[in-house]
């Protein structure tokens, strides 16, 4: 079912178009990724959808009673209400039943029979309207995105920037919407809360359109890819590793149908000059007309091209020492909570540490302590080598001014540096033009950090102190600061929650989680496989746990009480919750009733091994349509191969001037490609899925 259809979309601001003839259509449980470099308007493509902007030509169609939601970068949240009247923002029925049953029970504090039974017919009102289900189903979101159940009576007023959009994160997946928006949802999420978003959205049963530069969220979250251009708009069903692939390959068969026309076109034009008024005026002209009526072929449009101009270069540095930090007993506290203590680290030449860890457990502190930039009630020593040459990137870039220029950042460092030479070197940053006598309070997030980078490397550095460098930039300008990092002949400590980042560039990683940090050998890779086996282990030991402390008796319990218990007694127990409620600490306004609590397992044993008969059946169905259509796939994937290689081996004759039939032969490759490139990756996820229900089968 079609939840979403973009139609020969295009929007600008006056003569400058962002993008046209956007055509594009999204099914119900299709997850699609939108890549392009900063500024090609991939937020502008999401705003459009969700129709908060009117497009120049083309439409937007979603289909009717289809519930959309929209994470905004920009973290626009109401600040009214509390936090759990946030989450409920998407359900007014709900949200309205749950103000009037916190009214009802403060004034059935009074006893009367009026308040009361008011108590009474609204908790009922609230329970069939589903508010327990859905108070539960918000409580298990807000615990990933790190709000205690302490913090959902909170003004919304109150939280900070980070929490608000991780509030906004929470208020949209609340919804369960039928097609999902999502722009850079990973932005000041730690790794934990990434791999639990990613876990979440892989089973959302609606539609997603994601805009993000996290690679790896992308590859685990978007089994398809589309590429905003200017003039053109590229769909792979491939994973974004997969498509970085592809689209190398189709780019490189485009420039050279491109190129090749352009000779034929050459040779033609120059035989019409040699003869058209000669013996062969007759074919002159006619090859003239041939030309006018031949479509061209344009160079395909690269949209990464101008994104991975930018280079960051390190100036040489001196050599430092071998020992280049020690520390030792370092601790700090912030706000009365204490953060860490006791740390002992020592940092030779040459080593890329990572600093990874939940939201909130001091990273940062960390870092800025071994940069000597610690809070005076800070404790602890740290001992610097010979000859450091030290840098710090700031992830608020409070390095920069909003008032000043580019240029004027550059030679706030560099005053030597006249402004040609420093338009010059912003250039390398991807500052062109005029973009150099920009005020920075006009730049974007990607635009400042590239500044910021642009200000650190003006000098000599051998040690790097890096407070999530990513976080703004676009995946080409990562990618090239993976490089560069990588190359560093220097020390680099740095904190980031990029996954791929992380796995590139760091050769050891230290962990800041509950008060303790360790430090782990090897690179992130290392990290998140060690954790990986413990998560394993302990998961095995909860098992075993559970399954001794169940026991042989099976677990025959009693049945359930107060289901149908009179309403006189219904009253009662609202008027003791209610007497409690008073004579204890203000808590929630709503309570889980008996009725709402999970059922008991007190089935019998023949309905229990029905039950398991029916459910083997239905896998049993599953499994053989699965492998059913794995020979279907088996048999398409062959025969789309086969038709691949005669087409290929057709694209390489000489297309004998007739240049459109070549064109349309190339683009019916690239699509039969693309249709057995999909059919491949169904295989592969229905062949693991059988190879998983059989392990799963044979271990039971």
């Amino acid at each position: 079912m079609t939840v979403l259809q973009v139609a020969d979309l295009s929007f600008g601001y006056g003569a400058d178009k962002l993008f046209q003839g956007i055509t594009f259509s999204l099914e119900h449980g299709q997850r699609a990724a939108l890549v392009a470099p900063n500024g090609a308007g991939k937020s502008t493509l999401l705003r459009l959808v969700a129709r908060e902007l009117t497009p120049d030509t083309g439409s937007v169609v979603i289909r009717k009673g289809v519930r959309v939601a929209y994470f905004r970068q920009s973290h626009e949240l109401q600040a009214e209400g509390t936090v759990l009247d946030a989450f409920l923002s998407g359900f007014s029925e709900v949200l309205d039943l749950r103000h009037a049953l916190t009214a009802a029970q403060h004034a059935a504090a009074s006893g009367s029979e009026a308040d009361l039974d008011r108590l009474s017919d609204l908790t009922d009102r609230y329970h069939i309207a589903g508010g327990d289900d859905l108070e539960r189903r918000v409580e298990i979101i807000a615990a990933h995105l790190g709000f205690t159940p302490a913090d959902m009576d909170r003004p919304v007023a109150s939280l900070s920037g980070g929490e608000r959009g991780r509030l906004q994160l929470g208020v949209v997946l609340a919804i369960e919407p039928d097609l999902l928006l999502l722009d850079e949802p990973t932005n000041h999420l730690d790794i934990e809360t990434i791999t639990w978003l990613e876990k979440h959205l892989a089973g959302l049963a609606g539609a997603l359109l994601c805009v993000s530069h996290d690679r790896a969220f992308l590859d685990a979250v978007c089994p398809n890819t589309m590429e905003l251009g200017q003039r053109s708009f590229r769909t792979y069903p491939l994973k974004y590793s997969d498509y970085a692939v592809a689209r190398e390959e189709d780019l490189a068969r485009e420039r050279e149908l491109a190129e090749r026309q352009e000779a034929f076109v050459a040779k033609t034009e120059d035989f019409i000059r040699r003869n058209i008024a000669g013996q062969k005026t007759k074919q002159a002209q006619s090859r003239r007309k041939m030309l006018e009526k031949l479509e061209t072929i344009d160079r395909p449009e690269d949209v990464w091209a101008t994104a991975e101009k930018v280079r960051f270069r390190f100036a040489p540095a001196p050599r430092s020492g071998d020992i280049v930090l020690d520390a030792r007993g370092l601790g700090a506290s912030r706000g009365g909570r204490a953060l860490f203590s006791g740390v002992e680290l020592l940092i030779r030449r040459g080593d890329r540490v990572g600093v990874v860890g939940p939201n909130g457990t001091g990273k940062s502190t960390l870092l800025k302590l071994l940069a000597g930039a610690g809070a005076p009630e800070d404790v602890g020593d740290v001992r610097r080598g010979t000859n450091l040459c030290q840098g710090y990137f700031d992830q608020h870039l409070g390095s920069l001014d909003p008032q000043r220029t580019a240029v004027e950042e550059i030679r706030s460092v560099r005053a030597d540096m006249n402004v040609d030479a420093t338009r010059q070197y912003l250039s390398r940053f991807r500052f062109y033009g005029d973009d150099a006598l920009r005020k920075v309070q006009g730049f974007s997030g990607g635009e400042r950090s590239r500044l910021a980078l642009a200000k650190l490397l003006l000098e000599p550095r051998n040690l790097l102190f890096l407070d999530e460098p990513t976080n703004h930039l676009d995946i080409p300008a990562a990618e090239i600061l993976e490089e560069a990092l990588a190359g560093f002949e220097g020390t680099v400590l740095l904190v980031s929650h990029d996954r791929r980042f992380l796995e590139q560039v760091t050769t050891r990683i230290v962990a800041v989680r509950e008060g303790r940090v360790d430090v782990y050998p090897g690179g992130f890779r290392d990290y998140r496989d060690n954790l990986e086996k413990l998560a394993a282990e302990a998961a095995a030991r909860e098992a075993e746990e559970r399954e001794a402390a169940r026991g042989p008796a099976g677990g025959a319990r009693g049945g359930r009480g107060g289901a149908s218990a009179p309403r006189d007694e219904q009253r009662g127990a609202a008027a003791a919750a209610v007497a409690d409620r008073g004579a204890k600490a203000p808590g929630r306004a709503v309570r889980r009733s008996g009725a709402t609590m999970p059922p008991p397992d007190d089935a019998g044993d023949a309905a229990a091994r029905k039950r398991a008969f029916e459910s083997d059946k239905a896998a049993a169905r599953a499994a053989e349509r699965k492998r059913k259509r794995i020979k279907e796939l088996e048999a398409e994937i062959a025969a789309g191969e086969s038709q691949l290689a005669e087409m290929r081996e057709e694209l390489k004759k000489d297309p004998g001037g007739d240049w459109a039939k070549l064109a349309e032969a190339a683009r019916k490759e690239q699509a039969l490609a693309k249709r057995v490139d999909a059919a491949m990756a169904e295989w592969m996820a229905l062949s693991e899925e059988l190879g998983a229900s059989a392990t799963a089968g044979g271990g039971a």
